[in-house]
């Protein structure tokens, strides 16, 4: 097999090793540190009685999101070009990573920033934790670690590069994090003016993230981590200020039955609240977000959710009636302030926005919120 033009060391090695099964499980590894595996994943910690451990991975979570997700798109470089690399997207989650740029390798920076944490967690803080169990779970982390680092070039999503860039990025921020983690939970914990600022701060972080080249999926996974984040806070302040007890802690190092029984329990109690709470906060939140803009008179539009928004048809109620230009400005003329639309500097604000930052701080509350379930069903 020779060396195609253009084509690296790298991405002649990897082709030349390429396999179904190992397609399969750089695939899975690649999904194992994505946004939509930390979502689930982080009630387990939570409902596993580890709500300390859950609320710092969530944290540093969002920060590697933001700072990955915006370098990657105020640099705008792009993914290696294929051909010659091969690039690998069987599944709708790949498809759609695919669309943002290269530089840094996010997985990179997820996968090492996280591990690194959970086995120094393991390391200092798991109590009861036995050092014939402690090596091999740092194993089981660096397999992993390597799975996925090494998996993103194997799919031909990112070069060397990037993947050296998000290392570098990755150990910066766990680092970072490891020197202040404690000072940050306990100004969620116990701080004053805690919701409004962090509320305030949700709002600012989506404003200040850059504008890429064109339109990546990028902001959208910032905007539902950072929702995520918010509504943990809310709920963790809110708990606090009630004095609710943390959900009692798995007894792991017991009984591996026990634990799995109580767990069990606990999802068949906590996945339909938190399942309800995100399909109704998805609707509220759409309603109440268009009409509020509506209302005072901002041009919406929406990108994904209800694409009939779009351009001139903005106020329309049916999907088959034609709106002009002209009964769209009478239509703002009418509203409450109108000046809005006058001033010209404004251009139509995308309501997926909010609505997706609800939703997910919707989701993340009730996540924390269902532990009081737990309380008063002794699970």
């Amino acid at each position: 097999m020779k060396m195609g033009t253009g084509e690296s060391i790298t991405d002649y090695f990897t082709r030349s090793i390429q396999h179904p099964s190992l397609d399969a499980m750089f695939t899975f590894a690649s999904y194992i540190v994505s946004v939509e595996f930390y979502t689930a994943f982080l009630p387990l910690l939570f409902w596993s009685g580890h709500e300390w451990l859950a609320r710092q991975m969530t944290l540093l979570m969002a920060i590697c999101i933001y700072a990955g997700n915006s370098i990657k798109d105020l640099v705008s470089a792009p993914r290696p070009p294929s051909p010659p690399v091969r690039k690998f997207t069987p599944t709708s989650i790949e498809k759609e990573s695919s669309l943002e740029y290269g530089l840094p390798s996010t997985h990179t920076i997820n996968t090492i920033s996280l591990s690194v944490y959970l086995f120094r967690f393991l390391v200092m803080r798991a109590d009861g934790l036995q050092a014939s169990m402690l090596w091999p779970s740092g194993l089981l982390l660096l397999t992993a670690t390597i799975l996925v680092i090494y998996g993103r070039m194997y799919l031909g999503m990112h070069s060397p590069v990037d993947i050296i860039a998000g290392i570098q990025i990755g150990i910066t921020l766990v680092v970072f994090w490891c020197y202040v983690e404690d000072y940050i939970d306990f100004f969620i914990m116990e701080g004053k003016s805690v919701l409004f600022f962090w509320t305030i701060m949700a709002v600012l972080l989506l404003a200040a993230y850059p504008t890429p080249k064109k339109p990546t999926p990028s902001f959208e996974y910032h905007t539902a981590f950072n929702g995520v984040v918010l509504g943990m806070v809310w709920g963790m302040r809110l708990k606090n200020c009630r004095h609710l007890q943390d959900a009692e802690a798995l007894p792991i190092l017991h009984s591996w039955s026990a634990s799995i029984a109580l767990l069990m329990k606990r999802l068949l109690v906590g996945l339909p609240v938190v399942a309800m709470a995100k399909l109704t906060s998805k609707y509220l939140a759409l309603r109440s977000i268009t009409w509020i803009s509506i209302f005072v008179g901002l041009p919406i539009r929406s990108s994904t959710y209800l694409p009939e928004l779009n351009g001139p048809r903005a106020l329309k109620t049916k999907e088959s009636d034609p709106i002009s230009e002209d009964e769209v400005l009478d239509n703002y003329q009418r509203s409450f302030w109108p000046r809005f639309y006058h001033l010209g500097f404004m251009e139509p604000l995308d309501v997926d926005t909010g609505v997706r930052l609800l939703q997910y701080a919707v989701l993340s509350f009730s996540v924390v919120e269902v532990c009081y379930l737990f309380q008063l069903l002794k699970i």
